[in-house]
């Protein structure tokens, strides 16, 4: 197969690799496609860092605004979709730069079987979010650990979609889904990724969390809480589960003060970051830079630059 060249900027949230993008895109002729599972839904804006629509228009960017909060979008939904975006891309001689922090997707497209190849049953699934509902997300995670804790360790006990679809696979297979993950055939989109892994100490994405939020917080992200809610937009709902918006809405229902909304985001953010930064750690195909020295940008560009010529002299040899 001649394999396509693509780009993939990853790293924990809030190490910057929204601005980094911005300015590669605009010097290298490349499109953005974001990798992150809430930028997918529209109406969640502040909340979820979306890059502005005066922006976009400068630099092109995919996989934003393209579900409602209530409409279920998988993971392989988004495969689908970003490798399309990616063809179309490519096929306009620019570079397609993947942009995010979701593990997920990036395995997904990237390296493992899709969830849509897998058997799906509604009533399975169904009676593992009513255990969920009854008696505790805890539970179910360990219901999971106890099946297969190769795929529980990398989910959040609280990820109860996750969870509940990893159920689902084990019940209507019998086998663990890492298992199947490992041995199953990969959907290959023919792309071949340069990752560049961009770090900050833990410390200084802390303060940098800290400091997102409280912006978040004065630029509106409670009022868009509450048009979600006044939409008929809810915590039933998965996207609204997510990092901030969970503590809004409890908010708006009396349960917390702005304040304690704020110091709960920010806790739970942090705690995000450090998983994020567990699972960055075990990930060697990516190239890293130490934000916290300087932008590495002229690095970053070279190295860019090296990928795509190397593909493409490696396509005139064919």
């Amino acid at each position: 197969m001649n394999r396509q060249p693509v780009v993939a900027l990853i790293g924990a949230t809030a190490v910057g690799k929204t601005a980094l993008s911005l300015s590669i895109a605009e010097k290298l002729n490349a499109e953005i496609i974001s990798v992150d599972s809430r930028q997918v839904y529209r109406y969640m804006d502040v909340g979820t860092d979306k890059v502005s629509a005066s922006l976009r228009r400068d630099v092109p960017h995919h996989m934003i605004d393209i579900a409602d909060p209530d409409e279920k979008f998988t993971v392989s939904d988004f495969a689908e979709r970003a490798s399309q975006a990616a063809s179309r891309i490519l096929a306009r001689k620019r570079i397609p730069l993947f942009v995010g922090g979701t593990p997920f997707y990036y395995n997904a497209l990237f390296h493992a079987v899709l969830n849509e190849e897998l058997p799906s049953d509604s009533e399975v699934r169904e009676k593992y979010e009513a255990l969920a509902n009854s008696q505790g997300a805890e539970l179910l995670h360990m219901r999971l650990a106890e099946v297969d804790p190769d795929t529980a360790e990398k989910l959040h006990k609280n990820d109860i979609q996750r969870v509940t679809r990893a159920l689902e696979i084990w019940d209507l297979t019998g086998k663990a889904p890492s298992r199947i993950y490992q041995e199953g055939t990969k959907r290959d989109y023919g792309f071949d990724v340069l990752y560049i892994g961009l770090s900050r100490s833990r410390e200084e994405l802390f303060s940098r969390i800290e400091i997102r939020l409280e912006q978040e917080w004065a630029e509106g992200f409670p009022e868009e809480v509450k048009w979600l809610l006044s939409h008929g937009f809810d915590d039933r709902y998965n996207p609204l589960k997510g990092l901030g918006y969970r503590e809004l809405i409890e908010h708006h229902r009396g349960k917390l003060t702005l304040e304690q909304a704020l110091e709960q985001a920010i806790s739970r953010t942090k705690a995000f970051c450090r998983r994020q930064q567990t699972w960055f750690k075990k990930f060697t195909p990516a190239i890293w830079f130490d934000m916290s020295e300087s932008n590495h940008e002229e690095e970053i560009i070279e190295a860019i630059t090296q990928h795509i010529h190397t593909h493409k002299h490696g396509d005139s040899k064919e």
